[in-house]
């Protein structure tokens, strides 16, 4: 991976642990990517982090689907559901294929890279 890519991806990976919506398994992950970033544990580490970014991320649709449904209701609460769900459809017009939320964001760009990071 060349510099400008690695730059370009520790800066999103950092995005994703700091991002408020961001899971404790994919902190972890990006956790161990960083520390592991010039050892001969990066690449078991890149795969890990792509995996489990992969797993995270929220396909638009899904994001409509749980937005707009009661456990979304009981989640975000019903106003703000109802918010999300509005957003999540006027994304997906624009031509959104995920959830636009920093963590989701973050794992868009990593998997951007992902032929390179691996």
């Amino acid at each position: 991976m060349n510099a400008d890519v690695k730059d370009y991806v520790v800066e999103k990976v950092n995005e994703l642990m700091n991002a408020h919506s961001c899971c404790a398994e994919a902190k972890e992950a990006a956790k161990n990517w960083l520390e592991a970033l010039g050892t001969d544990k990066e690449a078991e580490a890149a795969k890990n982090l792509i995996a489990e970014v992969e797993e995270d991320i929220m396909p638009i649709d899904g994001l409509i689907a749980f937005a707009g449904s009661e456990a979304g209701a009981q989640v975000f609460g019903e106003e703000k559901a109802k918010s999300v769900l509005a957003h999540a459809q006027e994304i997906k017009a624009s031509g959104a294929m995920y959830c636009d939320c920093p963590a989701c964001a973050a794992c868009e760009a990593i998997l951007e890279k992902k032929d390179e990071i691996l």
